[in-house]
């Protein structure tokens, strides 16, 4: 089953098309994945190959060449060298040792290491934006604010995810609850009902304690909302809305900040989105938080004993 709110094909957009083959990635054969990441890792070399010289460097046919092509959304293979020149021709590569994609090379010192990160952190964030679908986005933001019960639930670098998404939804006044444990969690969404949303967080929509819990919330026709890098995945196949990130996991930096800050992007467009529907609510909910901590912070001009 597919989700109703999910968008299967090549973005019109050169530099979508990057993003929109990498999402796809886990969903190919692994001969169409052996060209897709030969295309993701250099578009501009891939679009001067011919279709035999593709096929040859992937180790594969040309046949699944035009498998591949089909599969990601691209007419056949000349539209899909027109389209990763003009990817190519509109990327900006680092000059000053920056790499492009993340992967830290052996022997890279520690400003190398800083930039990289820096750089591609930066670029997670506007690929995400660039791709966000804002129809799907207004669908989600408009069940959170007729929901009578929000639950959300992430492990490991999505459980943080899904913990700040809470917090800022409570502190709007809106009811959301998120859960340590897959256990508390079904438990949870066993409870909710017709009206109610449940969102999973998961960077490769594969986790199966995710999948459960959102699979739990469907069955008592909530609402399901999945936020995932990879628009073919379980997660996203249980969902009625899907909210797509554009990041790459790469060495040493499985669950990286990329993935992480990606996901909190999204959510603080889901956020500040719920918070402008109800503008009077939302800063009379802000500035009564605000007063209730404002004991807790140690006044700029105290000296300390």
């Amino acid at each position: 089953m597919v989700a109703k709110d999910l968008k299967i094909s090549a973005s019109d957009e050169p530099s979508g098309l990057i993003v929109h083959i990498g999402g796809m990635l886990p969903s190919l054969s692994p001969a169409e994945q052996r060209v897709a990441r030969l295309v993701v890792a250099d578009p501009a070399e891939a679009a001067r190959r011919t279709i035999t010289d593709l096929a040859t460097a992937a180790e594969t046919s040309e046949a699944t060449v035009i498998r591949f092509c089909r599969s990601v959304g691209v007419e056949g293979y000349p539209q899909l060298r027109i389209r990763l020149a003009a990817e190519a021709a509109r990327r900006i590569e680092p000059s000053d040792g920056r790499i492009a994609g993340g992967n830290i090379p052996p022997g890279a010192d520690l400003a190398q290491i800083i930039a990289t990160i820096g750089f591609n952190d930066a670029r997670a964030v506007e690929q995400t934006t660039e791709q966000l679908d804002p129809a799907v986005c207004d669908q989600v933001v408009e069940a959170i604010v007729g929901a009578g019960r929000i639950v959300i639930f992430g492990v490991s670098a999505s459980g943080l995810v899904a913990m700040d998404f809470q917090q800022k939804l409570h502190r709007i006044g809106r009811a959301a609850f998120c859960f340590p444990d897959v256990h508390t969690a079904l438990t949870s969404a066993a409870l909710l009902g017709r009206g109610d949303v449940a969102v999973g967080v998961s960077h490769t929509g594969a986790t199966s304690d995710v999948i459960e819990v959102l699979a739990q919330a469907r069955s008592r026709a909530a609402t399901t909302v999945a936020l995932t890098n990879f628009p073919r995945s379980p997660l996203a196949a249980l969902a009625d809305h899907v909210l797509t990130t554009a990041a790459r996991e790469t060495t040493y930096r499985s669950g990286a900040m990329a993935s992480r800050i990606a996901q909190l992007t999204v959510v603080d467009c889901l956020y500040v989105g719920v918070a402008a529907r109800n503008r009077p609510r939302a800063r009379k909910a802000l500035e009564a938080g605000t007063e209730a901590v404002r004991s807790r912070r140690v006044e700029s001009g105290r000296r300390r004993a």
